[in-house]
């Protein structure tokens, strides 16, 4: 029994049969770059720190049709002062169809992603170089996990939600002694 489940399994991780994902334009959405320190930070050496933070949406736009923003901040300071900051929202324009739903939305938060990342890597490099700063060349980032560590904080949220609430229930009607 348990090997008739298995590959009922791995179908359900597998797309759809004629299951489909285009690309149909990608596009700089938004982009801001600040050098809020020059020319002071062209005078001196420093040895900056550079804090990433990523983050993607995605909004039905048609039957099978999405758009998926994913936005890049880069923060670079030395010491306590920002010597610049650059800020992408790349997006793009998807057809995803011949998926199931908990399919299209892993596709949206990786698939995607994947696809507009080396974009708005290139474009937050070429920004830096014509802010007069060396070349800035971010790592590459593994959506998968990221998406999997979220799906697991989301179960582990509901878990303990579901706890509380069983916490909560038990404890009704009861009073404690005086």
């Amino acid at each position: 029994m348990a090997d008739e489940q298995q590959p009922e399994a791995a179908a359900a991780q597998q797309p759809a049969a004629g299951g489909q994902l285009a690309i149909q334009r990608m596009y700089i959405k938004d982009l801001s770059f600040e050098a809020p320190n020059s020319p002071a930070v062209f005078m001196q050496q420093i040895e900056p720190d550079a804090d990433v933070y990523y983050s993607n949406t995605a909004n039905k736009l048609g039957d099978d049709t999405w758009e998926v923003v994913l936005q890049v901040t880069v923060t670079v300071k030395a010491e306590d002062r920002t010597v610049y900051l650059v800020e992408i929202q790349q997006a793009g324009i998807f057809t995803i169809r011949g998926f199931q739903d908990a399919q299209i939305q892993a596709i949206l938060a990786t698939a995607c992603p994947n696809a507009l990342y080396p974009f708005a890597r290139q474009a937050i490099c070429d920004v830096v170089v014509k802010g007069g700063f060396p070349q800035l060349l971010l790592a590459p980032v593994n959506f998968e996990m990221i998406y999997a560590q979220e799906l697991q904080r989301r179960a582990q949220a509901q878990a303990e939600g579901a706890a509380a609430s069983n916490g909560e229930a038990a404890g009704e009607g009861t009073t404690a002694p005086n």
